[in-house]
């Protein structure tokens, strides 16, 4: 196993096995909470990710007992005006969307709460799992400040009954209930979390990994249309897959009963 790793103040990224790159938020006397200055980070780094073949999935996790607060409610009060506020959620917007984008899968690993847009960071992951002690909420109503914008994520996650619950009350769900609507794959022992996560990712980045980016890319794009045009839209990507080394590889092999060789085309 070949790790690496960086840090900055409010961030440490490590690399395992050479292409699973783990982000991991370290302000927890803070909550981890996503501020103007880690989105901005964030989606400059996400940029360079998504050109970057050697990087096969992408993990957000956290230190301390929260995974992620939110936004800096501290610094939204000091910075009282429109142009702050339309910067900071335009930004936020974008990280998540960038998310969804990002050519390789991304994996929440949630160990405590995840709240507002920590809760809409976790339901804009690909995947997600979590240890059984963490919690999940879109508070803002109780504050005064209605969770719009992690609406959008949530929405896309879990059944619109559920989602205008937990926006219209503030009130948590535990893990089990997240398993249960969605929102998370698996919950899991603290213990066990890393673990299984990088269990995941490893099996994911053993498979080939164009396919899996034409897969995502795909997925999203036709997770909104209507029926016929999400059938369309799929049936042109079965094509633009067929015609990949990798496709005709895997093929071969299962055909030939042999391990297929990817060339991650």
């Amino acid at each position: 196993m070949n790790n690496s790793s960086k840090s900055i103040s409010f961030l440490d990224e490590e690399i395992i096995n050479d292409d699973i790159l783990v982000f991991t938020l370290k302000k927890p006397d803070s909550g981890n909470t996503l501020s103007l200055e880690v989105i901005n980070y964030l989606n400059k780094r996400l940029d360079s990710i998504a050109r970057n073949k050697t990087i096969r999935v992408l993990i957000f996790s956290s230190s301390g007992k929260i995974f992620c607060a939110g936004h800096d409610l501290k610094e939204i009060i000091n910075n009282n005006n429109n142009s702050y506020y339309s910067e900071l959620f335009q930004k936020c917007s974008e990280l998540m969307m960038k998310i969804t984008s990002l050519p390789q899968p991304v994996i929440a690993e949630v160990d405590g709460y995840a709240s507002a847009a920590g809760c809409q960071l976790v339901a804009s992951c690909d995947l997600a799992i979590a240890s059984k002690d963490s919690f999940f909420s879109t508070p803002g109503v109780k504050i005064g400040l209605f969770c719009s914008t992690p609406m959008v994520a949530l929405t896309r996650s879990i059944n619109p009954k559920k989602s205008m619950e937990m926006l219209l009350t503030g009130e948590s769900v535990n893990s089990e209930e997240a398993v249960k609507i969605g929102l998370i794959n698996k919950a899991v022992e603290k213990e066990a979390l890393r673990e299984e996560v990088l269990k995941l990712a490893k099996k994911i980045s053993s498979l080939p990994g164009g396919v899996l980016e034409l897969g995502k890319k795909t997925f999203y794009k036709q997770y909104n249309l209507s029926l016929k045009d999400a059938y369309e839209l799929t049936s042109k990507a079965m094509v633009e897959n067929l015609y990949k080394k990798d496709s005709k590889e895997g093929i071969s092999a299962f055909i030939e009963k042999r391990t297929a060789k990817w060339n991650n085309d």
